[in-house]
């Protein structure tokens, strides 16, 4: 069928793209427009000054090391569960799988609650780890506890479809040749997931950085220690200082836009290097 012939569903190009820039611009665009151009009223020094204070590079310290942690252990664990998922057929597995999207349908401020519930030091977990000189809620553990338990979605939902197209006749093709199954694991399987593993890396990254309902209850909120840049935003704008908080969003807003090109542009090398293996 010739190309001026087909008929689409949706209307022509012209038309969408017209949309998507409008939607966009209304919901991504603007508001950051808005944000930036509040941070420029405080003029360069006064931005320097209120970006880069003791209390608040602190909190950058924490957010962004925490978070990394949390990234790094969703990329571990959830690449395990989305294997188990995928791969075995078990009694109870349809209720696991449901399971993993209990972070997304639960309120953060109650994710936030039950995790302290359960880790404080007279919490069902908490009361065993304090003998053990092991303090979760109220310190830097509990935020990646907490970062940790809203991130897993992210990888193993990403994973599981690439895990799904990835045939079993590879790994048996792999081991028909003599490779050990650590090898299969890293010469094999990584290297065809790593495209997606890295998506779900970078979105359980970003999540954690941005979050901030289900960890202030867990993270005790102490100054220089436990304080997020979320928490301290927050902070800025109930003492009317809107300018200030203004400065450390649009601080956070592009360190996290760096760290997320940087992410994007090795899963572009990830996945070049895969296409240029097949």
């Amino acid at each position: 069928m010739p190309k001026s012939s087909r008929r689409n569903v949706l209307p022509g190009f012209s038309l969408t793209l017209g949309y998507t820039i409008l939607y966009l611009s209304l919901i991504v665009l603007l508001p950051l427009v808005a944000l930036f151009a509040k941070a420029a009223g405080l003029g360069w020094e006064d931005f320097w000054v209120a970006a880069t204070s003791p209390r608040v590079l602190a909190s950058y310290r924490l957010t962004f090391s925490t978070a990394l942690v949390a990234a790094l252990i969703n990329a571990v664990f959830g690449f395990l569960v989305a294997w188990t998922l995928t791969r075995y057929t078990f009694p109870g597995r349809k209720m696991i799988d449901a399971m993993v999207d209990l972070p997304f349908a639960l309120p953060t401020a109650v994710s936030g609650i039950a995790l302290t519930a359960v880790y404080a030091q007279n919490g069902w977990i908490g009361q065993w780890l304090e003998p053990l000189g092991i303090k979760v809620a109220f310190t830097s553990l509990g935020i990646i506890v907490a970062m940790t338990f809203i991130g897993l979605p992210f990888v193993v939902r990403t994973l599981q479809p690439a895990l799904s197209d990835l045939e079993r006749e590879t790994e048996e093709a792999a081991a028909a040749l003599g490779a050990t199954r650590f090898q299969t694991l890293t010469k094999v399987i990584l290297p065809t997931i790593m495209p997606a593993l890295l998506t779900g890396f970078a979105l359980s990254l970003a999540r954690a950085i941005g979050e901030y309902g289900s960890i202030i209850f867990i993270a005790g909120n102490m100054p220089m220690k436990t304080e997020i840049t979320s928490l301290l935003i927050v902070s800025k704008l109930e003492q009317y200082d809107t300018a200030g908080a203004s400065a450390v969003a649009v601080t956070m807003l592009l360190a996290s836009f760096a760290i997320l090109l940087f992410i994007n542009f090795v899963q572009r090398l990830a996945g070049r290097r895969l296409q240029g293996g097949v």
